[in-house]
């Protein structure tokens, strides 16, 4: 369940990149920059406050290094197919 909930996160942060990537290119182009560096830094909060939160509440020290190593993994694959779909 915990993993389903992860693919779900990261499928939604991937919508709200590519949904406001095409409004942000729609209506003013020119801050496509500001907009990636701001959901960048978003992505990376939320990505770090969810590994925070299930480390500090995971039953054991193994659980919480799996989800952590399979989040960071999603992420880096997240940033990879949203850079390729939108440039």
């Amino acid at each position: 369940m915990t993993y389903f909930l992860a693919a779900l996160f990261f499928t939604l942060l991937g919508v709200a990149y590519v949904k406001g990537y095409d409004l942000v290119k729609s209506r003013s182009p020119e801050h496509l920059v500001h907009f990636y560096l701001v959901m960048a830094t978003i992505r990376m909060l939320l990505v770090a406050t969810v590994v925070g939160l299930y480390v500090f509440f995971a039953p054991t020290r193994e659980d919480a290094i799996r989800f952590a190593l399979i989040i960071l993994i999603m992420y880096a694959i997240m940033m990879v197919v949203t850079l390729k779909l939108r440039h």
